[in-house]
C-alpha cells in the first residue's frame, strides 16, 4: 500500500510541477502555439490511471498533459514536444494539445472537443474481440459532455457492452463558459441513465474517492459488465488551500502514519530535478527541418 501511495503522490506532483513550469516557460514566448494546463485535476487522472496497464488505452483532451503523465509517457519527451523539438514524443509536430504515445496506450491528447470518446470505443471493442481484458478510458470536459460525439460514443458503448469508461472532468467552466449556464442537467453523471449504464459523481479533490470509483468501474468493465460514466468535480487551478488535491492527499497520508513529511519532500525534490532536466534538454534539442514535413504522414500496414 505504501508503494501505491508513493506512486500516486509522485504522479500528482509531477503533473503539478510540470504544469507550473510550462506556465512559466510559456510566458517567455519560447513555446510555440498554446498550452492548456491541467493543474488542479491531478487526482482525477491519477486515481483512474493507477488501475491501468499496457493493455489499456486512454484518450485525453486539449488539457491533456496530466493524462499523458499519468499513463506513463516520458516527461522529457513531453516537454520537448511542447517546445516543438524533434526529440519530442511526436517529433515536434503535435505540440501541447496533441501529445501521443501509442506504446503507452495513449491515443493522444485531443484538440477536438469530444474527439476522444469515439476513439476509446474502438480500443474497447478491440479488447473485447481479442479477449485481452483491456479497457478504454475517455477523459473529457464538461463542455464535451454536450457534444454529439460523446453522447453517441456512450450509446455505442452501451449497445455493444464495451469495456469503456467515460470520465467527465467537470471543472465548471469548459473553456470559458460556466456549465451552470450551458449544461441542461445539474449533473453530467445523470445522463448515464439515458443509456442504461451506471453514473457516479466523485470529489475531484479527493484522490481516494476517485481511485475507489474508478477501480469499481474498471473492474466491472474487465469482467464484462460494460461501460460507466464517472463525473469528477473539481476546479481549475489556482484553487483554495483546502481544495488542493495534493495538500489533502499529503495531510491524510501523514495523519495515517503511512508516509512522513520527509518522504513527500524527497519526492518533491526528485520531481523538481526531473522537470528542470526536461526543460534544459528541450531547449537544447534540435527543431524539425523541412525534410521532416514528409515523415509521419501515412501509416504503413
Amino acid at each position: 500500500m505504501t508503494d501505491t501511495l508513493r506512486e500516486a503522490y509522485r504522479v500528482m506532483r509531477t503533473i503539478r510541477t510540470f504544469e507550473e513550469r510550462v506556465r512559466e516557460e510559456f510566458a517567455t514566448g519560447e513555446i510555440p502555439g498554446f498550452a492548456h494546463l491541467y493543474a488542479g485535476d491531478e487526482a482525477s487522472t491519477t486515481g483512474v490511471c493507477l488501475h491501468l496497464g499496457d493493455r489499456d488505452a486512454i484518450a485525453g483532451t486539449h488539457r491533456g498533459h496530466g493524462h499523458c503523465i499519468a499513463k506513463g509517457v516520458d516527461v522529457k519527451a513531453m516537454m520537448a514536444e511542447i517546445y516543438g523539438r524533434r526529440t519530442g514524443s511526436c517529433h515536434g509536430k503535435g505540440g501541447s494539445m496533441h501529445i501521443a504515445d501509442l506504446s503507452k496506450g495513449l491515443l493522444g491528447a485531443n484538440g477536438i472537443v469530444g474527439g476522444g470518446p469515439p476513439l476509446i470505443c474502438g480500443t474497447a471493442l478491440a479488447a473485447k474481440q481479442q479477449n485481452t481484458g483491456g479497457v478504454g478510458v475517455a477523459f473529457f470536459g464538461d463542455g464535451a459532455g454536450n457534444r454529439g460525439t460523446t453522447l453517441e460514443a456512450l450509446n455505442l458503448a452501451a449497445v455493444w457492452n464495451l469495456p469503456a469508461i467515460f470520465v467527465a472532468e467537470n471543472n465548471g467552466y469548459a473553456e470559458a463558459t460556466s456549465s451552470t449556464w450551458s449544461v441542461a442537467s445539474d449533473n453530467i453523471a445523470d445522463r448515464a441513465a439515458g443509456f442504461g449504464v451506471p453514473g457516479v459523481i466523485v470529489d475531484g479533490f479527493d484522490f481516494f474517492a476517485v481511485h475507489e470509483a474508478a477501480g469499481e468501474a474498471i473492474g466491472r468493465a474487465r469482467e464484462g459488465g460494460g461501460p460507466t460514466l464517472i463525473e469528477v468535480r473539481s476546479t481549475r487551478f489556482s484553487v483554495e488551500a483546502d481544495g488542493d488535491c495534493l495538500k489533502r492527499f499529503r495531510a491524510r497520508v501523514i495523519d495515517s502514519g503511512e508516509l512522513s513529511e520527509p518522504d513527500f519532500d524527497d519526492i518533491d525534490a526528485e520531481v523538481a530535478k526531473l522537470i528542470e532536466e526536461s526543460v534544459s534538454a528541450a531547449k537544447a534539442a534540435p527543431k524539425p527541418t523541412l525534410k521532416d514535413l514528409e515523415t509521419d504522414v501515412y501509416v504503413s500496414y
